[in-house]
């Protein structure tokens, strides 16, 4: 039995879907009928019985028989039971289910023309009430309940003499059935609306996990990359320069600590990273690597609007320079339009490299560019191997490096 989740917020907690949603595959009947939100319909509905319980004493008198007065009892429980049950019923279903239960409450209506007479219109406010709150289309339910109020003034004048009197029932059948309509449409909005906010909640939590995973790749990628160098280089010099050595493991260390901070602040929300900063890093990674540093002076070409982006490229192209490219020279190009990354390494081509440009580190990237409105492309190097050149968002074409959209690295 699938069980219909409660409302957490307050207010009317009514599962009503419009019909033009179809019917609900979240709900069966049973559930349906038996939920706390079901039950605030039953206690409204209970209230707007008190027509159908006063017009019991004039059933009894015109009953013929006391069978007549018994099936006359029986018939109005059956009514009360399928007016109650006959919204919640309702929103399960589709259009044309819906309009099944209105044409099911309106026949048993008339089945109190024994009885009743000409009375039996009071009971159409009822009808009117179930067809407003199936929430069918606006032209349908303008529709029935205009029919359904004309049947009920032709249905007076034919039977009773006429009179200012007899457009009473009838103008009371219109308004509370527009009335419902309105109400139940209304619900019908706030709960599209409450279930478009938890998606959007939903959305909103799987975007922040995947720029939490994106930056500590990032973060994690080159720290960790920074760190094997610089460790493979103390101890090669361990022995022939011990002060150096001691040097390259106070920064390891320092990389270290720093890669911690970096990954509390980015669980955080609050990591900031900058094109300045990064080519600072940029330069001291690639010198512990051996790689001759080709870089610009000064960030100010950069947009500063664009600078924390740039730094995201500088980090990630040149953690794929150390780890990668076995490069001797890697070039670093900004303007205020592109950044581009060069190295004479292996470059796209070679077989080890050929498949991995889906891999988390450049696809983080490329997701990272994009969805700030930039273009990301990856190919040969005019140096000889690979390049990873940004166009920047308002940009109209990329500068330096001119790389393929194939091939690439991790």
């Amino acid at each position: 039995m699938t069980k219909i989740q409660e409302p957490r917020r307050y207010g009317p907690g009514w599962p009503i879907r419009p019909a033009s949603a179809g019917p609900d595959p979240t709900t069966v009947l049973p559930a349906a009928l038996t939920s706390r939100r079901a039950s605030s319909w039953y206690l409204g509905a209970t209230f707007s019985l008190f027509w159908v319980f006063s017009m019991v004493p004039d059933l009894l008198r015109a009953s013929s028989s006391t069978a007549s007065a018994i099936a006359g009892v029986a018939l109005v429980v059956v009514f009360v039971v399928c007016f109650m049950v006959a919204a919640p019923v309702a929103w399960t279903l589709g259009m044309r289910g819906r309009l099944l239960v209105c044409a099911a409450v309106f026949a048993l209506s008339l089945g109190f023309v024994p009885w009743l007479g000409a009375d039996v219109v009071g009971l159409w406010t009822y009808v009117g009430v179930i067809v407003g709150m199936c929430v069918l289309p606006w032209d349908r339910t303008i529709a029935l309940i205009g029919g359904l109020t004309a049947v009920a003034l032709l249905w007076l004048v034919l039977t009773e003499p006429w009179s200012d009197a007899l457009l009473i029932r009838p103008v009371i059948i219109l308004s509370i059935s527009l009335m419902m309509s309105a109400f139940a449409r209304t619900i019908a909005v706030v709960n599209e609306l409450r279930a478009t906010q938890d998606e959007l909640e939903a959305v909103t939590a799987e975007r922040e996990r995947g720029r939490v995973a994106r930056d500590i790749h990032d973060i994690l990628g080159h720290s960790l990359t920074v760190i094997a160098v610089k460790s493979e280089l103390a101890s090669r010099l361990l022995d022939v320069d011990p002060a150096r050595a001691r040097s390259e493991i106070d920064d390891v260390e320092a990389l270290a600590r720093g890669a911690l901070a970096d990954v509390r602040a980015t669980v955080s929300g609050f990591r900031g990273t900058t094109a300045s900063g990064e080519l600072v890093a940029a330069r001291g990674a690639l010198d512990a690597a051996g790689v001759e540093a080709e870089l610009p002076s000064t960030t100010d070409a950069v947009p500063a609007a664009h600078r924390e982006l740039v730094g995201w490229v500088i980090r990630e192209g040149v953690t794929n320079v150390v780890r990668h490219a076995g490069a001797h020279r890697c070039r670093i190009q900004l303007s205020a339009t592109s950044v581009t990354i060069d190295d004479d390494g292996r470059g796209p081509a070679h077989p080890a490299e050929s498949a991995s440009i889906a891999s988390t580190g450049l696809r983080g990237l490329r997701e990272r560019v994009e969805s700030a409105g930039g273009r990301m492309r990856v190919g040969p190097s005019e140096l000889g191997g690979f390049a990873l050149a940004v166009t920047l968002p308002g940009a109209t074409r990329p500068t330096a490096a001119r790389p393929t959209a194939t091939g690439g690295r991790s």
